[in-house]
């Protein structure tokens, strides 16, 4: 099958950043948005500027509200989003295709991963997800990006990130979807975390050590959901974790310094802060590892510090004073 046409579906910073990629790849490109405004000012101006500031953009990239069947089909609305895209579109658009979901997230109410729910609401369509250390501006401006492109297929998935890799954006093919997407949910978490820390000046010392305790964390739960502990040494594992729980550019580092100033959720929101994928994932990662009975201390301590019954210095305190153990 012909792997020429992209279609990516939300005109976000993340998913006007793919299409670019796309569109350095060589493939031609449409970007599915929903405001005619931002369909008229990309088409016409070549920028996104609500979103990517004054970034320019390819001309190859064509804008549309209307989704066109396309060889590949990627995802880039939220996470909490993705049903509901999915449900408004036309399934035969679908069937049959290569539908790739960018978002890092696990879904309220349901705890399912983001590739569960493609393959929920298309059945026919083959689901892949595209996970690792990357930041919106980052691949829109061409800087040197790689990340992690995980489907079930192997001859598949490694045509698929041939058709995506251009000269600065690398996707490198895996088969352990369960890993890739449980790590790319999970390291939002633990960036809110390093984020409090900061927030609270703890340190770089307490940072460091609730980095390494999430990645303990992260390889207990991708385990026992049967995925491969070796996918979380790779891009989509360490390098995105190491990423958003360091960088001030990490939606969800950010609003953990919110957390760690003391500001409540609700405060934080109210101020217009850009979404934080981890405040969704939390109580679910809380609920998904309880109904597996997968310690995850760290995880149930976020979730307190969301729900206002802790605060991060309450946290790490209570880390710190867990019974000392042989490291795992």
């Amino acid at each position: 099958m012909a792997l020429e046409s992209v279609a990516i579906i939300g005109g976000g910073a993340w998913g006007t950043a793919l299409a670019q990629a796309a569109a350095m790849a060589g493939r031609t490109v449409t970007l599915v948005v929903r405001d005619p405004a931002q369909v008229d000012e990309i088409n016409a101006q070549h920028t996104n500027r609500r979103f990517l500031t004054d970034q320019p953009l390819l001309d190859a990239i064509r804008a549309t509200t209307d989704m066109q069947p396309a060889d590949i089909v990627i995802l880039a609305v939220p996470a909490q989003a993705t049903r509901a895209v999915l449900l408004a579109l036309d399934p035969q658009v679908l069937a049959g295709r290569s539908v790739i979901v960018s978002a890092k997230g696990l879904e309220v109410g349901t705890l399912e991963r983001q590739s569960q729910i493609v393959l929920d609401m298309v059945p026919d369509a083959s689901a892949y997800v595209l996970s690792g250390p990357s930041f919106a501006a980052d691949v829109a401006a061409g800087r040197p990006t790689a990340v992690t492109l995980a489907g079930d297929d192997a001859s598949a998935t490694s045509a698929l990130a041939a058709a995506l890799a251009g000269p600065s954006f690398r996707p490198y093919a895996a088969d352990d979807r369960i890993g890739v997407e449980i790590a790319g949910a999970l390291k939002n978490i633990y960036a809110l975390a390093c984020g409090a820390v900061e927030g609270a000046r703890l340190g770089a010392s307490a940072r460091a050590a609730l980095l390494a305790r999430g990645y303990a964390e992260m390889v207990r739960m991708v385990v026992a959901m049967g995925g491969s502990a070796s996918t979380l040494t790779g891009l989509a594992g360490l390098g995105d974790l190491t990423l958003t729980c360091t960088s001030p550019q990490s939606r969800n580092y950010q609003f953990g310094m919110a957390l760690g100033q003391g500001r409540r959720v609700d405060e934080i929101m109210a101020s217009g802060a850009k979404l934080a994928e981890g405040v969704s994932t939390t109580p679910v990662a809380a609920q998904l590892a309880r109904s597996l009975a997968v310690d995850m201390p760290l995880i149930e301590a976020v979730n307190a510090v969301l729900e206002g019954t802790a605060t991060i210095q309450t946290v790490v305190a209570g880390l710190m004073s867990r019974p000392l153990k042989r490291e795992d």
